[in-house]
């Protein structure tokens, strides 16, 4: 099963218009604030730390690259061709490999884990704007990635931050300007429930090691100077 037409056009559209340059879409919020805080909460439950660790929806890489100095192989795999534009001119030291990547399609997975072997997955923000068809293979293309030695780190906006989009797209000025792009191109975020992620991750055959709550730092910011933060869930998983 792939990913639907609609949806990878979206992701493409919304990427070839994006600016490039760091923090210049809603979520490439400076590492220090995101994969960095993650990182700490990822690292005590890896069985394997030598494994490749795999950014999967890295988008323009900006969360890739601090992964890419921290572990000697990693990989930043993206359905968007336009998204790796932007992670490849971003790296032109080749700090991390970036390749497409259909996690929806389980022959794509099964490919890339027989050439890596078991892999550290590292998941932000990935689940919870998937077409719903999509979400279960997602959560199995995790589970094929890491194996048996392997560990995932997922991180989804909670029921919580959609109220907040919302709030913020119906404002008397309309959405902030690093979010209205994600309306305008079809992108719907929010789309699951608390519980659901661990479900989906249930039924591909993985245990929760790990789980908690963490404020998603965005780029944008509310008129009062105040960063724009959303309500997050995140859980550590392996193979049962």
């Amino acid at each position: 099963m792939s990913v639907t037409s609609r949806y990878r056009q979206a992701w493409e559209s919304f990427w070839r218009e994006a600016p490039e340059g760091q923090g210049e879409v809603f979520w490439d919020a400076d590492p220090a604030l995101t994969v960095g805080p993650h990182l700490a909460l990822f690292e005590p439950h890896l069985a394997a730390s030598d494994l490749p660790v795999v950014d999967l929806g890295c988008g323009n890489g900006t969360q890739t690259r601090f992964l890419a100095d921290r572990f000697p192989h990693v990989f930043g795999l993206d359905l968007s061709a336009a998204a790796l534009v932007h992670a490849r001119l971003a790296d032109p030291a080749d700090q991390a490999e970036f390749r497409q990547f259909d996690a929806a399609e389980k022959s794509e997975a099964e490919q890339l884990h027989a050439e890596l072997g078991d892999v550290n997955v590292y998941m932000r923000g990935v689940l919870h704007q998937c077409e719903p068809g999509d979400r279960q293979p997602l959560a199995d293309s995790v589970a094929t990635l890491i194996g048996k030695r392997g560990r995932a780190f997922l991180v989804e906006l909670a029921e919580a931050a959609k109220p907040v989009l919302m709030g913020l797209a119906r404002g008397p000025a309309g959405p902030p300007p690093k979010l209205a792009p994600v309306f305008a191109h079809g992108i719907a975020p929010a789309e699951v429930d608390d519980e659901a992620v661990s479900r989906y991750l249930a039924s591909a055959g993985l245990a929760i090691l790990a789980c908690g709550e963490l404020p998603l730092l965005t780029t944008e910011f509310t008129p009062e100077g105040a960063r724009i933060e959303l309500p997050s869930r995140w859980l550590v998983a392996g193979a049962r």
